[in-house]
């Protein structure tokens, strides 16, 4: 393991979630509906969940030349990947509001994320690291499906209420 290329990795990542969390509690305190609040509120909790464990492994690289072996929740049974969303929250997003953008730019956040996470679970021989960072992508696959099932019903309802339908 190359310790100082994962450590920039490791950096790397944490900035991400960072930003992540604020980008999500913006969005969180700039909506007035509840139930779009807590999505996002959920989600900024989540990218904390993820800072602690890649600080974590940060000082232990840095302190032990290793990653931990350590005890990862499970991404498929808590948070923003159980939630189920109700035809009544989809319909509170307008498709041209701030939400519909927040969403937009929160997939393509989750994307990037997915794809350095997956690309260093793949490139590690550490089974600790690629735990981490594969527990890393399934969990923002999460993320990244209830804000693509938002964005869908959003061009739905557009194409709809515009009659854009082919039939």
């Amino acid at each position: 393991m190359e310790t100082n290329k994962t450590l920039d990795i490791l950096k790397m990542a944490i900035l991400m979630e960072k930003r992540g969390f604020a980008f999500y509690m913006k969005v969180a305190e700039q909506t007035s509906d509840p139930d779009i609040k807590n999505i996002f509120s959920t989600m900024a909790a989540e990218e904390t969940t993820h800072v602690k464990f890649l600080s974590d492994q940060f000082l232990s690289l840095e302190k032990n030349q290793k990653f931990e072996d350590i005890a990862l929740p499970d991404a498929a049974a808590e948070g923003v990947a159980n939630m189920i969303l109700s035809d009544e929250v989809k319909q509170k997003i307008n498709a041209a509001g701030f939400e519909a953008a927040a969403i937009s730019a929160a997939i393509d956040m989750e994307k990037k994320a997915i794809e350095v996470y997956s690309q260093q679970a793949a490139a590690t021989i550490d089974p600790n690291e690629k735990k981490l960072f594969s527990w890393l992508a399934d969990w923002e696959k999460g993320h990244l499906k209830i804000l693509n099932d938002l964005d869908n019903e959003l061009k739905e309802k557009v194409w709809f209420d515009n009659q854009f339908w082919p039939f």
